[in-house]
């Protein structure tokens, strides 16, 4: 499709914001191949998940009251831990983002006097406010849970030298966490080659240390997830790639069973734990969302190397570059003033299907100390899997950029990205 073809439908593109995406995404078969082998292979999986649960339409269905016996609930719990990894889940509407998905696993598998040890460097900052990093009430450190981190290597690589030393003299450690992704950081994902290392090397070490991943962004990005390889629990968020763009709400948690019997307690109330917590509306999101998840996180993490290669063309820097192994769907770009950062997220929300006549601003959001701006016309409000973008209004000004159900959306969204820019920058 060219730029005269597009703007007949009124978008008004520079011919060469289209070329150039058009030459990018041509650079990019390669890379493509490499994401739809992945996703051919998640499907698989996901689907034989399915057949091996048992899923039956009865189970799309919801509850009420108690929930006492919700076997739809159960059985999705259980096609979760199968198709991720893991021997046992907790899947539910009630978990409310990413973030609480973290603080309930954290709370459940650490008692007062215990430490929380973070091998991959300060966590997002939402994650701040719930451990107590930043002092937050109820966080973690207010209830007798101490705290301390491990800064990462050059290269954004895990520091197991590092962690062997501080494990051996530290017994009060009980959780070893990863960040799987950057956060607002410019770096890279911590690869699932290097987590595998060191959650060997933990558990070579010190036996009694859990390893907690936090998994956000990170889902079906490759054939395996950390719990294929040791991770005794990962979470996340349902309006990020497991939902596949369809789950409405809710987290997940997926582990070992001993790690799941020690976080149901903190899901309801210990004593109750799973056997409780009800849900009226539908299932099918949940289900129908988990089977398009491979799909749709392909198509995220086609349009995040779209995005990569484009920029980095123009001459911003870019993380990952555009033929790096993907582990999340995340693409950062640095922008290095406010003005094109606001210009980059407003130029997403425009391409927006819902609330495309909104115009992103900085602002004070809860959980972050600086001003942030975020662009997200989406189905589900807030779901980063769909195409959205947000950044910290801080030097150097970063715009971490992420999703798109459909590749095609990205394509169109990354034209007008660059047609903006290219604007700006003729000024």
């Amino acid at each position: 499709m060219d730029y005269k073809t597009l703007n007949a439908m009124g978008y008004g593109f520079l011919p060469e914001a289209v070329v150039m995406v058009q030459e990018a995404f041509d650079a990019s078969r390669e890379a493509f191949l490499r994401v739809d082998n992945t996703a051919l292979y998640n499907e698989g999986k996901v689907l034989s998940a399915f057949a091996s649960c048992g899923v039956m339409a009865s189970h799309l269905f919801g509850s009420t009251g108690y929930g006492y016996g919700d076997v739809a609930r159960d059985t999705l719990e259980k096609l979760f831990a199968r198709a991720m990894g893991g021997e046992d889940a907790l899947v539910r509407p009630q978990i409310v983002s990413g973030t609480h998905a973290i603080y309930l696993s954290l709370r459940g598998l650490l008692r007062p006097g215990e430490t929380l040890y973070a091998i991959s460097g300060t966590p997002y900052d939402t994650i701040q406010a719930a451990i107590g990093v930043v002092e937050t009430p109820g966080s973690l450190m207010e209830q007798g849970i101490r705290y301390r981190e491990q800064p990462l290597l050059a290269g954004d690589i895990l520091d197991l030298e590092g962690i062997q030393k501080t494990l051996e003299e530290d017994t009060s450690i009980r959780v070893a966490a990863i960040q799987r992704s950057s956060g607002y950081s410019f770096r890279r994902p911590i690869s699932l080659d290097d987590m595998k290392k060191a959650i060997e090397h933990i558990h070579a070490i010190r036996p009694d240390v859990m390893v907690f991943v936090d998994n956000c962004y990170g889902e079906f990005t490759a054939i395996q997830e950390p719990t294929d390889f040791g991770a005794d629990v990962m979470a996340g968020s349902l309006i990020k790639n497991p939902g596949g763009g369809l789950a409405p709400t809710g987290g997940y948690v997926v582990g070992t069973r001993a790690a799941i019997s020690r976080i149901e307690g903190s899901l309801t109330v210990p004593g109750l734990g799973r056997e409780v917590g009800s849900y009226e509306a539908s299932y099918r999101p949940y289900y129908q969302g988990l089977f398009l998840a491979p799909s749709v996180t392909a198509n995220a993490l086609k349009t995040a190397i779209l995005f990569s290669r484009v920029f980095a063309k123009l001459g911003y820097a870019v993380t990952p570059q555009p033929d790096d192994i993907r582990e999340d769907i995340i693409q950062s770009i640095q922008f290095q003033s406010p003005e094109k950062l606001i210009a980059f997220c407003q130029s997403i929300q425009r391409c927006s299907p819902i609330d495309s006549m909104a115009a992103p601003t900085p602002w004070e959001m809860p959980g972050y100390e600086d001003q942030v701006i975020m662009a997200a016309g989406t189905f589900v409000s807030g779901a980063s899997i769909e195409l959205s973008a947000d950044g910290p209004m801080r030097e150097p000004y970063t715009g971490y950029f992420q999703g798109a159900i459909t590749f095609e959306h990205g394509k169109i969204a990354c034209i007008a990205a660059v047609n903006d820019i290219l604007r700006m920058e003729s000024l």
